[in-house]
C-alpha cells in the first residue's frame, strides 16, 4: 500500500462526515427543510460518501430555502404547480439532469445504509458464504440495500401518488428495483477490485472506508442513467 494512502483516507473521511454534519445541521438546525421529509435524511447520506464533492450539488439544487422563506413563498402562490396527482410540484423546472441526480441520491442513500451496515456485520460476526467474507458482504449487503431503497422510495411514492401502503410498497419495488440493482453493480465491481489488490484491508482502517466512499461513488454513476432512462420514460417521477 502506497505510504500517501491512509493519511488521505483519514483526511478525506474526516473531511466527509463534517460536510455531512453541515448539511444535517443546514437542514434541522438552519431550517431548510426538503418538500419531501425522506430527502431531509438523504443529503446527509449522500454527503456523507460524496464528501466534500458533493457540497457544490447541494448549494446549487439540493437546499431547500428556509422554512419561514417557503412558507411566506407558499402563501403567496398558493397551491399552485400541482397537477392532479400531485407530480407537479416535484419538478421545480430543474434540469433534466438535476432531477435525475437527485433521483441517484435517493436511491443511492438506502444503499449506502445497507451496504454500511451489511459490512460491519459480516466483520462483527465473522460471516463467510461458499468460504469468502466478500461474498458473504454481496449477499447481506444486497438484501439489506433492497430493503432500505424500497423504504426511502415508498416514503417518497405513497406521498406524490397518493396510494396506500399496499400499493405503496408495489410500486416502489417496481419503480427501484432496477436503480438499486444498477447502484450496486457499480459498488460491488469496486469492492471486488479492492479486495483483490488490498485483501487484508479491514473495517476498522480508514483506508477500507476511502475505497467504500469510492464504491459508493461508483455504484451512484452505474444507477445515474438507469434513473435517467426511468425518469424520461415516466416510470420515475422527476424529484
Amino acid at each position: 500500500m502506497p505510504s500517501w494512502l491512509p493519511p488521505l483516507a483519514e483526511t478525506y473521511i474526516l473531511l466527509s462526515l463534517l460536510s455531512a454534519v453541515l448539511v444535517a445541521a443546514d437542514i434541522l438546525v438552519l431550517g431548510h427543510r426538503q418538500k419531501m421529509a425522506v430527502m431531509d435524511v438523504v443529503w446527509p447520506l449522500t454527503i456523507l460518501y460524496w464528501g466534500p464533492l458533493g457540497l457544490p450539488f447541494y448549494a446549487a439544487f439540493g437546499r431547500a430555502p428556509a422554512a419561514a422563506m417557503a412558507a411566506a413563498h407558499a402563501g403567496g402562490h398558493g397551491a399552485h404547480g400541482h397537477d392532479g396527482h400531485g407530480h407537479g410540484h416535484h419538478h421545480d423546472g430543474k434540469p433534466m439532469w438535476q432531477s435525475v441526480f437527485t433521483g441517484a441520491t435517493h436511491c443511492g442513500a438506502g444503499c449506502v445504509l445497507g451496504d454500511l451496515l451489511g459490512d460491519w456485520l459480516v466483520f462483527a460476526t465473522g460471516m463467510v458464504l461458499f468460504g469468502s467474507a466478500l461474498g458473504a458482504k454481496y449477499v447481506l449487503a444486497f438484501v439489506l440495500a433492497f430493503l432500505f431503497g424500497i423504504a426511502f422510495q415508498y416514503a417518497s411514492i405513497v406521498p406524490m401518488r397518493g396510494l396506500g401502503w399496499r400499493e405503496g410498497i408495489v410500486a416502489a419495488v417496481k419503480v427501484d428495483t432496477l436503480s438499486i440493482l444498477a447502484y450496486e453493480v457499480g459498488m460491488f465491481l469496486v469492492m471486488g477490485l479492492r479486495a483483490w489488490l488490498l485483501p487484508d484491508l479491514a473495517p476498522t482502517t480508514w483506508t477500507y472506508w476511502f475505497f467504500m466512499q469510492v464504491a459508493m461513488l461508483a455504484g451512484f454513476w452505474t444507477t445515474y442513467p438507469v434513473n435517467w432512462w426511468l425518469i424520461a420514460r415516466g416510470t420515475k417521477e422527476a424529484m
